[in-house]
């Protein structure tokens, strides 16, 4: 029988763990502070509506998928794991690194899955991008330079930094297997005193360098992530359509008589199996409660994702009116 599993928080995201989990055969309940809207969902999915103080409790769940605005992450998760529940915390689960250090170290004492909502590590590109990498295919990885920009959404609690960049510093520190030695952020506020963009500069210890780029206030929509080896050049684009999502181009640069030369090559596009990450994620989240085995994505993880998103943070100001 699949794990009885509830989703906390019935918001845009939640509602689509809702819908995923339901397609899986695993959804059990939905829970919201906003009771009509979770009565709406159990409606509409033939489950159980359950309100949060009471949730966790029950003995009819085996586990919590989480997604609320990150302030109420730590405490709940805490909760849910000395309660006897195995957790799938969206990003970020926390807004400071020693609350979600408390929430992994409870949820190992209790013996419980804690997996986290990184869900483009699962996306069928990135795990291709990450074969090509591992079989030596771009050769030495140099560089590794993302951009995650688009319009909204907007959060009175955390800023285009701590909203865009956990994905892609996750997938960034699958590939290079060590945290960076150095950070630096920087961060314009528009509207608030809120970054609206954020940049990040990281050195890892082989010297390998990367650059991130998220903006809240941007008039196109990007979705790219760029990794620049010795022998060739990846690029993994989520707004293209699936047959070009995954580009290598194979540039080549070499000196000649003291100067430098380079040829340019069309890119070649690397066949990739479609799949919706989130329903990869949640079937990993299901197959960790069945074996007990060790999330992908997991807290330990999350807590190098936070100590990078910590450092690289612009305090702003707010102005005067």
């Amino acid at each position: 029988m699949k794990p009885r599993i509830a989703v906390l928080g019935c918001g845009y995201w939640g509602s689509n763990h809702i819908r995923t989990l339901k397609a899986l055969g695993a959804l059990h309940a939905v829970s919201d502070a906003n009771r009509a809207r979770a009565e709406g969902f159990a409606s509409e999915q033939d489950c159980l509506a359950i309100e949060p103080d009471q949730l966790f409790g029950r003995d009819d769940i085996d586990a919590i998928v989480m997604a609320l605005p990150p302030q109420y992450h730590a405490d709940l998760s805490v909760r849910a794991v000395e309660s006897g529940k195995d957790v799938l915390v969206e990003k970020p689960i926390a807004l400071t690194v020693p609350d979600a250090e408390r929430s992994v170290r409870a949820a190992k004492d209790n013996g419980r899955v804690f997996m986290v909502g990184h869900v483009l590590r699962f996306h069928p590109a990135f795990e291709t991008l990450k074969g090509l990498i591992d079989n030596g295919e771009l050769g030495e990885v140099r560089y590794i330079h993302s951009h995650r920009l688009g319009l909204g959404k907007f959060h009175t609690e955390n800023d285009a930094l701590w909203d865009l960049a956990p994905h892609d510093l996750s997938m960034i520190l699958a590939i290079t297997g060590t945290e960076p030695i150095e950070v630096r952020g920087e961060g314009a506020a528009l509207l608030d005193n809120l970054s609206d963009f954020a940049h990040l500069h990281m050195r890892f210890p082989n010297g390998l360098r990367s650059h991130l780029f998220t903006s809240r206030l941007n008039p196109y929509r990007e979705r790219r992530l760029t990794v620049v080896g010795t022998k060739a050049m990846a690029v993994f684009d989520d707004v293209e359509p699936w047959e070009r999502k995954l580009a290598v181009y194979r540039h080549a640069v070499w000196q000649d008589s003291g100067q430098w030369a380079f040829t340019t090559n069309e890119p070649s596009y690397v066949a990739v199996a479609q799949g919706m990450p989130l329903t990869r994620e949640l079937e990993h989240f299901i197959h960790c409660i069945e074996t007990r085995a060790e999330p992908r994505t997991s807290g330990e993880e999350a807590i190098r994702v936070l100590r990078i998103l910590t450092a690289g943070t612009v305090t702003h100001t707010k102005s005067k009116d």
